[in-house]
């Protein structure tokens, strides 16, 4: 009996490196270490929208017709800032990556180490600029659910939003995703399609109107780019409204009040025509509007008048 026993003891074995590993995999999934390039796919646009759909349609479910709707647009805000800040996050992140990348570039000395690690930044850039760019996505499908369920457009409280078009460096040299990367930087913040200015007064509010003359410009110039003063009320608020409905590319000339003082809307003005708008559609307004009219004419500019009442 003890014999039989002793025959069929299997002593307590170590676990093996695989063991280890497969334990890791199954409780943790696939991880890959800091200097790897990260194999696992980015979320499909569809399945994130309809994700953000949800998180919106959930929480303000929740929320309507209860004490706590009050503050029901205010959370929705934040949900879209939250994507809004980790694309600012990961934007950061992206500078350094560039900044290590120069600095890789300065210590190339034909070494092997020196290469590998150039290589390493170069990665990890990429994968820092899909990353961001689904930052951006996303905050654009919440913004969409945020303006459809609160008739308003989604901004942020400080900073502009950019969109960075999705970046296809080469890995071969570093300089090439350095420019590639200014360039994605830069380009979303020049307008590169007709240019148009358009002025109004803070008391002007045919928002038919203008709608209608602003239909007729984008179907003239299918590539507009709409210029404005960044009033938050009157016609350029209306233009504003019409530039999101119509996903046309829009730049706000805001005075300087701090540098220019009172003279801050006719700096503005000057700013706004050395950029050379191909017109200027200009509502009634006040001496600030005539000012930027008057000035457009003398620069040969045309100007496109909207009477009040016709």
């Amino acid at each position: 009996m003890a014999t039989d026993i002793h025959e069929n003891f299997e002593p307590e074995h170590e676990a093996s490196p695989t063991s280890h590993l497969l334990d890791e995999l199954s409780l943790y999934g696939y991880r890959p270490f800091s200097d790897e390039a990260d194999p696992r796919p980015l979320p499909e646009e569809r399945m994130v929208a309809g994700a953000i759909a949800d998180i919106f349609d959930a929480l303000i479910a929740t929320m309507l017709d209860t004490r706590l709707e009050p503050d029901l647009e205010d959370l929705c805000w934040s949900v879209t800032n939250v994507f809004h800040r980790a694309g600012t996050r990961i934007q950061r992140e992206l500078d350094d990556n560039e900044d290590a990348q120069k600095r890789s570039q300065q210590e190339q000395d034909g070494s092997e180490v020196r290469s590998v690690e150039l290589e390493r930044h170069l990665r990890e850039g990429l994968g820092l600029i899909e990353r961001r760019n689904s930052m951006e996505y996303m905050r654009e499908a919440a913004g969409d659910q945020f303006e459809r369920h609160f008739r308003k457009t989604w901004a942020p409280f400080s900073g502009s939003l950019v969109n960075h078009r999705t970046l296809t460096a080469t890995m071969v040299d570093s300089r090439d995703f350095i420019n590639a990367k200014r360039k994605a930087e830069i380009e979303p913040l020049l307008p590169t399609g007709t240019r148009v200015a358009f002025t109004a007064g803070p008391d002007y509010s045919d928002h038919i109107r203008i709608w209608a003359v602003l239909d007729k410009v984008l179907a003239k110039y299918p590539d507009m780019v709409l210029f404005h003063g960044g009033n938050p009320t009157g016609g350029e608020h209306i233009a504003v409204l019409w530039a999101n409905a119509r996903k046309i590319t829009h730049y706000p000339f805001r005075p300087n009040w701090n540098r220019f003082k009172k003279a801050a809307p006719f700096k503005r003005n000057d700013q706004m025509l050395d950029a050379l708008p191909k017109a200027v559609i200009a509502c009634p307004g006040n001496g600030i509007n005539a000012n930027l009219v008057d000035k457009a004419r003398k620069m040969g500019i045309k100007v496109w008048p909207i009477e009040r009442g016709g």
